[in-house]
This record gives C-alpha cells, structure tokens and sequence, in this order.
C-alpha cells in the first residue's frame, strides 16, 4: 500500500463517521477548530492530518484514534 491508498482510505474512513454522525463538513470543522477546507482534503486523501490533529479528529467524533483507522 502506499502513502496515497491509504490516505484516500483514511479520508472515506473519517467521512464515514462523520456522516453517521450527522455532521456536514462545516460543523465537522467548527467542532474540531479546523477549516472546512482542511477537513474536505483529509477526505478526499490530499492532507495528511498530523498525530494531534488525529487526536482532535477522534474526540470531535467521539470516536478512539484506533477507530478511525479501523479497516483500513
């Protein structure tokens, strides 16, 4: 796998919970202090979040950082 795969992978992992979440990506990025442009690259595979702003991302979805990388 390389670094592409799996951020394309991760990216349909954190739209997956977000939306089973209900949130847009706007509300997604207000919840974690983040732009909404920065969480429509994670999702797409283009930004490749840093360890903390994993952390931000899993308690924004209520979620642990090893679930977010679940099935991957």
């Amino acid at each position: 796998m390389n670094k592409t795969d799996l951020t394309i992978k991760f990216g349909n992992r954190m739209r997956e919970l977000r939306k089973a979440k209900g949130l847009s990506q706007e509300d997604f990025a207000d919840s974690c202090e983040f732009d909404r442009t920065y969480i429509s690259g994670i999702e797409r595979g283009t930004r490749n979040p840093t360890l903390k702003a994993l952390e931000i991302l899993a308690n924004a979805l209520d979620v642990s950082i090893e679930s977010l990388f679940k099935g991957l």
